[in-house]
């Protein structure tokens, strides 16, 4: 009979152990200390400080401010208490209690960290209860986490998805005698690393970034002996900003992380911020750390495969049975919505069309696409099936908004009842109609709408560079003028820069650049008025002002005004926020029979990392033309 978990409670270390592994917390700050499995003392990074090698942590800021930073914090507990202590699952936790007395040292929140190791199980638990008390000060929640240091001298081989896998360099490859900083803190060239091989490229933690609904197992692998050390989060209810929200995964350290909120490609928009009087509470987690290891004779790779079929179980699991919080709810405390989405576009079709793997989602209620920066509460994702079905399963109790936004349409779509979800529920919302954007025929089009920039031109790469750097190429790309876009005879996928950037002058100097769509009309209805669709993949500190066939109009017919801290194009995204703005066009600005310009201006030029992606750009005739004009589909 396997053995049954065990408890140890020592003055200054607590540990968890059930013949497969050993956990090892500090008491009371439940810092993960130390991991011993397969024979080796600790998995962890034995020459770091034990408070740097697991732990959960946070950056806040006072209410008011500003910005994305702030005081960083690991979270160290102050009280101890065994929750659950059976043969079949111990439960821990660690809490750290906020008052008065602690405002302006402690962001005004009581955590509860806990730890579970079950029987037979090669791995542990965690998940954290944060708790801001109506009557307590507010304050900004830029991030949250949990962190892993690896050992170096072991782990080196590092896996993020099948076709996301290397060997990766040193954390000393990236010191200054090693490495050249480049232009942002995270990017370092490796000009004298440890291994010769790693010479010359680039090592840079966002490379390896993923979108939440792809991010459900990644970690790293030691190939003597062969150990795999990997995080897997099996849902995405308590992560903020939706399915496509970006986070860092695993990176040089070896660093192993659990993102749960963070400002990455949105910026401040992201940035958790409490108000007077506001009470909040939020379950992160569990996540599971799964611990696996091979005989000399399988390949390393056999490790990764293993580690996502245990991934494939503990999304089957999910929501778990086991967790001792009345906080986390068990499956029978939640509920079910399902229903169908369908699409109505008179200008596609006299009847609705399907809307075929959709993006549909309960989230607190909020404007229509709010979903996409709300971070206090939690969401609820599926993809419809080909006939616009879609179930979701498993939702906490609760008031929510249901959205979606379909690949190939432009714009969101929000159900306008607020769905409460009680225990045991199994609601049918029905048939949903969303009617996209749209005024007239769909004159010309540039690009798909699916919310990214991936589908324009991106150029190769330098191999060892990987991503870095190609905002640099568009002005080698264009070193005489900015890009023309001749619709009919240009290719987006050839034709369109996947990123609107600035063009570098000299070292220090940049300046703002105007990219031209060129087209020809007939028969333009000089009394109408045509829309221009603009729909952004993401924006960084830039302002888009629109022209028709003046490049110098004072003032444009539209501007964006300054948008944007996605910070998107440094860090390696193909898209960060998404934005839809519908521009008005006079038909009078408009030339019938002959050549049309419109100038697309990105006006800010402090520095290479700002633009902005485009994700779809539509012309629309006038609502009255009539249907029978024929659309034109790049």
């Amino acid at each position: 009979m396997s053995q049954g978990v065990q408890l140890y409670v020592e003055d200054s270390h607590v540990i968890m152990d059930n013949g497969i592994l050993q956990v090892t917390l500090s008491n009371p700050d439940g810092i993960v200390t130390g991991v011993k499995y397969n024979g080796i003392d600790n998995l962890l990074e034995v020459l770091d400080e034990e408070v740097n090698r697991g732990f959960w942590d946070l950056v806040w800021s006072e209410a008011g401010s500003t910005g994305t930073t702030g005081t960083f914090d690991v979270i160290k507990g102050t009280s101890f208490e065994v929750v659950v202590e059976s043969e079949e699952q111990v439960e821990i936790s660690f809490t750290r209690l906020w008052d008065p007395s602690l405002q302006g040292k402690l962001a005004s929140l009581n955590i509860d960290k806990r730890f579970i190791m079950l029987r037979n199980s090669p791995g542990f638990y965690s998940y954290a209860i944060y708790d801001h008390l109506r009557e307590w000060p507010p304050f900004n929640l830029p991030q949250t986490r949990i962190v892993f240091k690896l050992r170096k001298d072991m782990f080196h081989y590092m896996a993020v998805a099948d076709n996301r896998q290397r060997y990766m360099p040193l954390p000393d490859d990236r010191l200054p005698e090693r490495g050249e900083a480049l232009a942002t803190p995270e990017a370092v060239l490796l000009v004298n690393p440890v291994e010769p091989e790693f010479k010359g490229e680039v090592d840079d933690k966002y490379q390896y970034s993923c979108e939440d609904k792809d991010l459900r197992v990644h970690g790293w692998i030691s190939t003597d002996p062969l150990v795999g050390f990997w995080q897997i989060t099996p849902s995405d209810e308590f992560r903020s900003g939706g399915p496509v929200k970006q986070n860092l995964t695993s990176h040089v350290g070896p660093y192993n992380l659990a993102m749960f909120l963070s400002a990455h490609y949105g910026g401040e928009d992201f940035v958790l911020k409490l108000k007077p009087d506001e009470p909040w509470k939020k379950v992160f987690g569990p996540t599971f750390i799964y611990l696996n290891s091979a005989s000399d004779g399988k390949d390393r790779l056999w490790l990764w495969e293993d580690a996502k079929n245990q991934m494939r179980i503990e999304v089957e699991n999910w929501p778990y049975d086991f967790p001792a919080s009345e906080d986390f709810q068990s499956s029978d405390q939640r509920g079910t919505v399902s229903g169908r989405l369908q699409i109505q576009d008179r200008y596609l079709s006299d009847e609705c069309i399907s809307a075929n793997c959709a993006h549909v989602g309960l989230a607190p209620p909020g404007d229509i696409g709010s979903w996409q920066t709300e971070c206090k509460g939690y969401q609820f994702w599926t993809r419809t099936d080909t006939n616009g079905y879609f179930c979701i399963n498993n939702i906490q109790s609760g008031d929510y908004n249901l959205n979606a936004w379909v690949p190939g349409v432009v714009g969101d779509y929000q159900y306008n009842v607020v769905i409460t979800i009680t225990a045991g529920c199994d609601i049918d919302v029905g048939d949903l109609v969303f009617e996209p954007p749209r005024d007239g025929p769909t004159l010309w089009e540039i690009g798909i709408p699916d919310r990214s920039a991936a589908e324009f031109y991106i150029p190769d790469p330098n191999p060892k560079y990987r991503q870095y750097g190609l905002w640099e190429r568009y002005a080698n790309l264009y070193p005489d003028g900015d890009l023309v876009y001749t619709v009919d005879v240009s290719d987006y996928r050839k034709d369109w820069f996947f990123a609107h950037v600035t063009r570098k002058i000299n070292d220090d100097t940049y300046q703002a650049t105007t990219w031209q769509i060129k087209f020809k009309l007939h028969q333009v209805d000089t009394t109408g008025v045509y829309k221009l669709r603009l729909a952004l993949a993401t924006a960084h500190v830039s302002e888009l002002q629109v022209r028709v066939n003046n490049p110098e109009a004072d003032p444009p017919i539209f501007s964006t005004g300054v948008i944007g801290h996605d910070n998107t194009i440094a860090r390696h995204g193909i898209h960060g926020l998404y934005r839809l703005y519908n521009v008005g066009v006079a038909g009078n600005l408009l030339v019938d029979d002959g050549d049309n310009t419109i100038f697309l201006t990105q006006t800010q030029s402090t520095g290479p990392l700002q633009g902005i992606m485009y994700d779809y750009i539509r012309f629309e005739g006038p609502p009255s033309s009539s249907n029978s004009i024929k659309e034109i589909h790049i």
